[in-house]
């Protein structure tokens, strides 16, 4: 008759342990883990948090700068498209193009909260040629606007987008 013991035996034949239904039965020194141990897998942990920390940080980052781009794109393609609305004579006259402007990241926020101040500037000047200037290069003027920020008080970016006007071009359409 089995009695569901199971004798653990050393290399002389003397019994060392008595397992009842051969489960092992470890001794509390055995089962924990020592303190080394412990210290080793909560510094990887904390590694490993750190890092997954900085990544999302990173990422928020990368996307305010993506935010700041579009908006000063859309900021210098606003200026240049007003231009569409103006006559010969007021593209070609020096005081009605206003040469500075600042806008905002979030003009509809608070006052203390619209984010990222953008300063610009527009210039007009005579359409800028490689080879020689052609027969209507004073009929052309050349817009640019010109857009600087910085985010987070810390790093300084600067746009600029440039068009040309002609004297019979589409400025013409409005009237």
């Amino acid at each position: 008759m089995k009695t569901g013991l199971v004798l653990a035996k050393d290399s002389k034949g003397a019994v060392t342990r008595i397992h009842p239904l051969g489960v092992a039965v470890l001794r509390k020194a055995e089962a924990a883990g020592t303190l080394v141990e412990v210290i080793v897998a909560t510094v990887i942990i904390a590694v490993m948090g750190a890092g997954i920390i900085s990544s999302i940080n990173y990422g928020m980052f990368v996307t305010l700068l993506a935010r700041e781009n579009a908006r000063a794109t859309q900021i210098m393609l606003e200026k240049l498209e007003s231009i569409r609305l103006y006559n010969w004579s007021e593209v070609t006259n020096t005081g009605f193009v206003p040469p500075t402007f600042v806008d905002v990241y979030d003009p509809q926020a608070p006052t203390n909260y619209q984010g990222a101040v953008y300063n610009g500037t527009m210039t007009v000047g005579n359409a800028s040629f490689s080879s020689s200037s052609p027969s209507y290069a004073g009929n052309m003027r050349q817009f640019t606007v010109t857009l600087s920020w910085t985010t987070n008080g810390k790093i300084p970016h600067n746009r600029s987008l440039s068009t040309y006007v002609s004297k019979d071009g589409l400025q013409n359409y409005v009237y």
